[in-house]
């Protein structure tokens, strides 16, 4: 006897994305709309995030928006209550400002950790209680980092806010799985975005990337949206507490 065919669809599910924007948290919210998903895409620029659900509705998705900083605790968790309940988190806001260890100011780490771990932690925790009241299980998928399992030279702080997130997502994995809901996270190499696109001026430094990518190449947000799709999808209703590393081989040495 064949076994039950596994889907990949999303149609019926809510599914929000955090710094939705442009770069992966865009690519995120259109690759689970094209798989049926209600997109809400959440961050503070208004004008992105409307242009990037009209864009999605045009092609046939449906997609709204949710103005919202992250950073504001209490306002997130009185608009994830108002706006909820959703089946799909992809907490995906995020920085860096890299930095020689020796150098790193108060400032700048006091800002990577407030947006990579405080703000993700408390994302996922408003949604998460949604899920649970709700009663339907769901999936939040975390974006971590390949450096949530290295270390690089100017990325100490980034570093340590990644290695927290895979921390707290598999600590959030054992507490939310009574309730079905899976807890993951996705680890890219280096992607090209508006926010690496500055770094990636300098050839020396792409160069450098590059040479640490086994497959010879810098990631596109296309190399991460089916493993978006995966982590949400019943495919994936056996993953909690998990890492789905992209990075090309980076980590395989």
């Amino acid at each position: 006897m064949l076994p039950a065919k596994v889907s990949f669809r999303l149609d019926g599910k809510r599914a929000l994305v955090s710094g939705a924007g442009r770069g992966i948290g865009l690519a995120a919210a259109a690759a689970l709309a094209d798989a049926g998903a209600e997109v809400v895409l959440a961050a503070r620029s208004r004008d992105e995030i409307e242009a990037g659900a009209a864009e999605i509705r045009a092609a046939g998705g449906r997609a709204g928006t949710l103005v919202l900083d992250v950073s504001d605790v209490d306002g997130v968790a009185a608009a994830i209550a108002a706006s909820g309940p959703f089946d799909v988190l992809v907490n995906n806001a995020g920085m860096n400002r890299p930095q020689p260890f020796l150098d790193v100011s108060v400032a700048n780490f006091d800002a990577i950790m407030g947006l990579n771990v405080r703000s993700a932690f408390f994302m996922a925790q408003a949604v998460a209680r949604g899920m649970v009241a709700a009663g339907r299980g769901g999936s939040i998928i975390n974006v971590s980092s390949q450096m949530g399992h290295v270390g690089a030279a100017s990325r100490s702080v980034y570093c340590a806010s990644k290695w927290a997130m895979e921390g707290m997502t598999k600590a959030m994995a054992v507490e939310l799985g009574p309730h079905n809901v899976r807890v993951n996270t996705l680890c890219p190499t280096f992607i090209e975005t508006p926010m690496t696109k500055p770094f990636f001026a300098d050839p020396a430094f792409k160069a450098a990337v590059v040479d640490k990518i086994k497959l010879g190449r810098v990631g596109q947000v296309e190399d991460l949206t089916g493993a978006i799709v995966f982590l949400a999808s019943d495919a994936a209703a056996l993953m909690t507490g998990s890492a789905l590393v992209i990075d090309g081989g980076w980590t395989a040495d």
